[in-house]
């Protein structure tokens, strides 16, 4: 027989199916994935209108250092110019005061005439690229030339400065030694021959040395070419705009947008706490998936899917009881307990009903138990006829048993027969109101009820309430074993399931598999409905004998009066048991 109730094992490194398998995930953000390409078709209409009037002219200058011998293979331009200092030199504001007052720019206009510069310097160049952006070609080309003009003339002005402070300070130095040497001519001219006049002479000798060397770099520094540099490329009127236009902008928009809609979506998966996937739900469960049942069920329709206009849903019940009947361990004893996670049971009932009829559609003896004694709704949901007793109760003619309060208590030998249509019939125990639900879920009659499937041919179908909302689902565990749990797998965090398997692995059982569901019509999302169930549900009476009763009236049952307090009626909380350890 195949097992199929495996812990989740960790899935072959595929990288194709894991990339699809994340990018269907990312699908479930739509709204944040339309979001960032709204933001990005709204950035590229920005874009788009406020590039459609401006205009880009450059102009390029190529920087030159003064030199005395142009042709010298030595001379390493780039060491005697800084050309990041020469960059914002050019940016500064006594460049823009030269070309303001050649353009006519009032002192108003000055801070925009500044703003619309760039000036760069491409790679490994000595070369700075004037780019100015206007409203109108030819005013940005106009501009871009009297920046370019007004920085050579800057540099110009800077370096002759320069060149005529050192012949200055040569001039400077020279001039003194020159009168001393006029001075000293005019004493040899007069001195007799002899040791005196050689002396002189040889003095005379030296500073006419240091004369000349002066002359020599004044007459270096003057012979310099001091030209700062030259216009390799002047301004035109540009032909076009510089934006990309309204097209590519919106496409570009669209690209960036949708990159920042996957990024958002990305992230809100990462610290998603919900199942992202099937897998998330096995591998939190340690369970597989046997069924996700189909988004068009609706809310309060009937809990039989046969013979509805859809036959997607009772298809899928098939399937799912098909997988279950196929697991080792739910054929051994053919007991399934059927719980939801938290809030409402309304899916919850509706699978354990359709498990209930795709059993006894294969022939066995189905049993229906409502385990639920605190919102019990299935017998005036389903169209029941009266039936026999259930076998534990024979032979004991209705009557309490000894020591037991007068008044009737759960389970209390009513047995229903459920008409499943073309899958047969099916018995339903229905549940009822009891003063101590506790007391009546560990019974010995609840006990032995649920022992029917011991008998050949036989399955019993649980219901219980929300496992993490009451305790009375662990109560049945040990007597069960397999365990179905039937939730949305956006209303439930992977913390839950984690918590509702080691729940049951420590009451003794074991998680059979999970039935996944969309959300019900009118539940928010990770919000399940009052615990209360259905408000216009409640219990029901059994119809009377040889009777079709298609609408069961409700079942009466006492209600304390406010004034009263009834022990264990469920509006306390009573300690069930001591939980045994069970295998995990």
């Amino acid at each position: 027989m195949i097992e199929t109730n495996r812990p989740a094992a960790a899935p072959v490194d595929d990288e194709p199916d894991l990339l699809r398998d994340q990018f269907r995930q990312l699908l479930r953000y739509r709204r944040l994935i339309g979001g960032g390409i709204a933001v990005g078709l709204l950035g590229g209409v920005y874009l788009g209108i406020s590039t459609a009037d401006t205009y880009v002219a450059t102009a390029d200058v190529v920087l030159r250092a003064p030199t005395d011998d142009p042709f010298n293979p030595s001379l390493a331009p780039d060491k005697a110019i800084n050309v990041g200092s020469e960059r914002q030199v050019a940016l500064s504001s006594s460049i823009a005061n030269e070309a303001a007052k050649k353009l006519g720019v009032s002192a108003k206009d000055f801070a925009a005439l500044r703003s619309g510069l760039q000036v760069t310097n491409p790679p490994q160049t000595m070369v700075l690229r004037f780019t100015y952006t206007a409203d109108s070609p030819k005013e940005a080309a106009k501009r871009a030339n009297a920046m370019s003009e007004a920085y050579l003339l800057k540099r110009q002005e800077s370096l002759d400065a320069t060149r005529d402070k050192m012949v200055k300070g040569y001039k400077d130095q020279r001039d003194p030694v020159a009168k001393n040497l006029d001075e000293l001519s005019k004493e040899i001219a007069r001195m007799p021959a002899g040791a005196g006049r050689d002396a002189a002479s040889s003095a005379k000798t030296d500073l006419q040395s240091e004369v000349g060397g002066y002359n020599s770099k004044i007459t270096k520094l003057e012979a310099l070419d001091m030209t700062p540099g030259r216009v390799t490329s002047a301004a035109t009127a540009p032909t076009a705009t510089d934006g990309p236009g309204i097209v590519m902008s919106l496409a570009l928009g669209a690209a960036v947008g949708l990159a920042l809609g996957l990024l958002a979506a990305w992230v809100r998966l990462v610290f998603d706490p919900a199942p992202r996937s099937e897998g998330d739900v096995a591998r939190a469960l340690r369970a597989p998936v046997l069924g996700y049942l189909p988004r068009d069920r609706t809310g309060g329709g009937p809990l039989l899917a046969a013979g509805e206009a859809d036959p997607r849903l009772a298809e899928e019940y098939r399937s799912v009881a098909f997988r279950l009947a196929y697991d080792s361990r739910f054929a051994d004893r053919r007991r399934l307990l059927v719980v939801a996670p938290r809030g409402s049971s309304e899916t919850a009932a509706a699978v354990a009903v359709n498990m209930a009829a795709s059993f006894a559609e294969t022939g066995k003896d189905v049993l229906l138990i409502e385990a639920d004694l605190r919102t019990p709704v299935l017998a005036s949901q389903l169209p029941t006829d009266a039936g026999g007793r259930p076998r534990w109760s024979q032979g004991q003619g209705g009557a309490p048993a000894p020591g037991r309060h007068a008044d009737s208590e759960w389970p209390d030998g009513r047995q229903l027969v459920v008409d499943a249509g073309e899958s047969g019939t099916f018995d339903l125990i229905p549940g009822d109101r009891a003063r101590n639900v506790p007391r009546a879920l560990t019974s010995a009659r609840a006990t032995r009820l649920i022992s029917e499937a011991d008998a050949p041919n036989s399955t019993v179908v649980v219901l219980a309430p929300p496992v993490l909302s009451y305790a009375d689902a662990l109560a049945l565990v040990d007597r069960v074993d397999g365990v179905l749990v039937v939730c949305d797998p956006r209303a439930i965090h992977r913390t839950d399931l984690i918590r509702i398997r080691e729940l049951i692995s420590g009451a003794g059982g074991t998680v059979l598999g999970a039935v996944l569901h969309a959300p019900l019509p009118g539940e928010k999302r990770g919000k399940g409905k009052d615990k209360g169930g259905t408000a216009a549900a409640g219990p029901a009476a059994p119809a009377k004998s040889g009777k079709a009763a298609p609408q069961p009236q409700p079942i009466p049952y006492e209600v304390a009066e406010p004034e009263q307090h009834i022990p264990g009626d469920g509006t306390d909380t009573v300690a069930l048991r001591t939980v045994r350890m069970g295998r995990r």
